[in-house]
């Protein structure tokens, strides 16, 4: 019984999910399995609300100042060298539950995650994709935000 009280106020407190005890008896299994699913349902509205918390959401192995893998690393360089400075990231290595949550709201099984106004755009592959394109200056347009790629291109001619 103590497993469950301390996994249900873990849960409360940092709105993640709860994994039942590795012994849990018949009689509060149901109760554990209750918790469980709410403490999932909140991560996952926890996620909504995480995403849309401004305008581009990245989840990312590290910090900013210090991915800590070459994806992440690559995301937060083509952030920056679109001049995007304004942007909320996540270090999933701080949570697991946060690292499996944001992968199954998203339905995609890697990190880094970028959001763009709380729409999934995709990992470092599908990121690295858009800068090469192009397409990412047109989508921070839509977002207002106006890409330093665009003044570099006309400082140059």
């Amino acid at each position: 019984m103590n497993n469950l009280i301390r996994s249900t106020v873990r849960c409360l407190r940092l709105s993640s999910s709860v994994y039942p005890p590795k012994q849990v008896d018949g009689q509060h299994a149901s109760l554990v399995s209750s918790a469980r699913l709410m403490c999932s349902a909140a991560l996952q509205k926890d996620l909504g609300e995480m995403v849309k918390k401004d305008k581009v959401v990245v989840f990312i192995k590290g910090t900013p100042a210090q991915p800590m893998c070459g994806f992440s690393n690559a995301v937060v360089q083509i952030l920056r060298m679109h001049g995007v400075n304004e942007y909320t990231a996540y270090n999933v290595l701080d949570d697991q539950d946060l690292r499996q949550g944001v992968k199954d709201f998203s339905n995609w099984p890697t990190i880094p995650q970028i959001f763009l106004n709380g729409e999934f755009v995709g990992g470092c592959d599908i990121f690295l994709q858009m800068h090469q394109d192009g397409d990412l200056v047109e989508e921070l347009q839509k977002l207002g935000i106006r890409s330093a790629l665009l003044d570099a291109e006309k400082e140059s001619k």
